[in-house]
């Protein structure tokens, strides 16, 4: 099979990770790839397998040596995404999972665009959306998880919205307005595009 860089991308609440962790399941050569940060760890986090956490200055540093493949700065922290374990896995033959937001996603098809045709990043690429079937169904997920106040969903259903208009820069997208049938349709886009039918 074509080793692939998959880029999902969804609005909070659209079920992203769920479906992401069926695929997991269900493809042994699917990993996630760690992303790098410089907040503090949670408790239950450990270095190098829910992130690899940096300082503030290490983190800067490998900016300016180009290291990363997409960053950002949320809320005070950096997150970002390094080349070169990414490239390590494709050309291992792993398929690498990038769960990231809709700029992450711009950063990292304009560097896979740029790439010559051949190299594992740019024949493996493919970006999917996922898309709750109306915002009012993604408010109605937000507000059923019990976790924010009226206020934090609000805004987040507002990110959503934005998120959502930008759906059409991804090469598919998927509904999830049923979580069995949204998990076949990821299935058959990465079959498709691994050669395995």
């Amino acid at each position: 099979m074509t080793p692939l860089l998959i880029v999902i991308s969804a609005p909070s609440g659209a079920g992203k990770t769920t479906l992401c962790d069926m695929l997991l399941q269900n493809y042994p050569e699917l990993c996630y790839s760690v992303s790098c940060t410089t907040r503090k760890p949670r408790p239950n986090e450990e270095d190098g397998v829910d992130y690899h956490f940096l300082s503030a200055n290490a983190f800067k540093r490998l900016i300016d040596e180009g290291r990363f493949l997409e960053y950002a700065k949320v809320h005070d922290n950096y997150y970002g995404t390094l080349k070169a374990p990414i490239l390590d896995a494709l050309r291992e033959g792993h398929c690498i999972i990038l769960d990231i937001d809709v700029a992450g996603a711009e950063q990292v098809r304009k560097h896979v665009l740029n790439l010559p045709p051949e190299d594992p990043m740019r024949r493996g690429y493919v970006d999917i959306f996922i898309n709750p079937p109306t915002p009012d169904a993604l408010r109605k997920r937000l507000e059923g998880r019990g976790t924010d106040d009226d206020a934090v969903i609000e805004k987040r259903v507002r990110n959503a919205q934005a998120e959502m208009a930008r759906a059409g820069e991804y090469m598919f997208q998927v509904v999830n307005d049923d979580l069995d049938t949204a998990f076949r349709k990821l299935c058959d886009i990465i079959n498709v595009r691994a050669g395995l039918i």
